[in-house]
């Protein structure tokens, strides 16, 4: 009886194994290599150009005393510093920027309370989003001339105290008090529309089905505020309250359309242009540019220390 059965031969160990793939060559691994650095050889370019390096004659000219006309200049060491830190007139016009921050909190919780109601559904929604953000897209130079003509004695203002009856003869750019916070009330008009933006488009990112959830619970607004949206968008709060000191410290266009640092409202930085183009001091104004650079950059590493960046996961 024969045996029909067929054994499997195993395969031969002479059996070639599969070839591997061959090396890139050398011109196609360099091309992939320097192709991400030429996308950005032209923007690190503009940079460099339009930011860096100005930045860099600034710091030069700070140990100057260069007056920003003659070719010649001469290096005066840290004078220019020692003169703004020993000059009391220098520093005082920080405390106007104490206005500006105030406007700048009344500014961010106006902003979140707009943007709070409007991400719900509410009639004319989009007209109510479009006049808040309209202010956002003026530019500030005719801002000011607006507001120039709405706080001069018996213009808009005047006109419109009068319809419901109040006869005011105060000059409201008249005196320190009331033209610092009249010219924070414009930034706040001014900049509302920009944070609203940003804390609209931040709590529209929050997953709608947490929404629904706390409806099941029977949870009221105040408490999907208070439990899901303050935490989803507590990153964007940060970020907004760093941009409002840093802009509340540097402060330029309106006061200085409006009233040109008269009457207590110089700020830094108009002092700075003043030093520059109208006393012909461009060393001691880039000295003051630099330690305007420091303290922003300063307030904002303190407040990134004390609030920390944190992973928000509401699901």
């Amino acid at each position: 009886m024969t045996d029909t059965t067929h054994r499997a031969t195993p395969p031969s160990s002479t059996a070639t194994a599969p070839a591997a793939p061959a090396p890139a060559p050398r011109r196609a691994r360099v091309r992939r290599t320097l192709t991400p650095w030429l996308f950005l050889l032209v923007p690190l370019a503009l940079l460099i150009t339009f930011t860096y390096a100005p930045i860099a004659n600034m710091v030069a000219y700070s140990f100057t005393d260069w007056d920003g006309v003659s070719p010649e200049l001469h290096y005066t060491g840290a004078h220019n510093y020692t003169e703004i830190f020993t000059r009391p007139d220098l520093f005082e016009v920080f405390f106007v920027s104490g206005y500006y921050l105030a406007a700048s909190a009344v500014q961010i919780v106006a902003a979140l309370y707009f943007a709070t109601i409007l991400s719900f559904k509410v009639r004319f929604q989009n007209f109510f989003k479009g006049v808040l953000f309209f202010p956002s897209l003026i530019n500030g130079v005719a801002i000011g001339f607006v507001f120039l003509y709405f706080f001069q004695d018996g213009g808009t203002l005047d006109t419109v105290l009068r319809l419901f009856g109040v006869h005011t003869h105060h000059a409201w750019l008249g005196t320190p008090v009331s033209a610092n916070i009249s010219l924070a009330g414009v930034s706040v008009w001014r900049y509302l529309g920009l944070n609203f933006v940003l804390f609209l488009g931040a709590i529209q990112s929050i997953p709608g089905e947490l929404y629904e959830a706390a409806d099941l619970d029977g949870a009221n607004r105040w408490q999907q505020f208070r439990h899901i949206i303050a935490p989803g968008i507590k990153p964007v709060v940060t970020l907004t309250v760093i941009l409002s000191v840093s802009g509340s410290l540097s402060v330029f266009e309106v006061p200085y359309i409006m009233t040109g640092g008269a009457t207590g409202t110089e700020t830094f930085v108009t002092q700075t242009v003043k030093l520059a183009f109208q006393y012909d001091k461009t060393g001691l104004a880039s000295a003051a540019a630099v330690v305007l650079l420091l303290i922003v950059l300063a307030v904002t590493w303190l407040q990134r220390r004390l609030v920390p960046d944190e992973r928000v996961d509401l699901v």
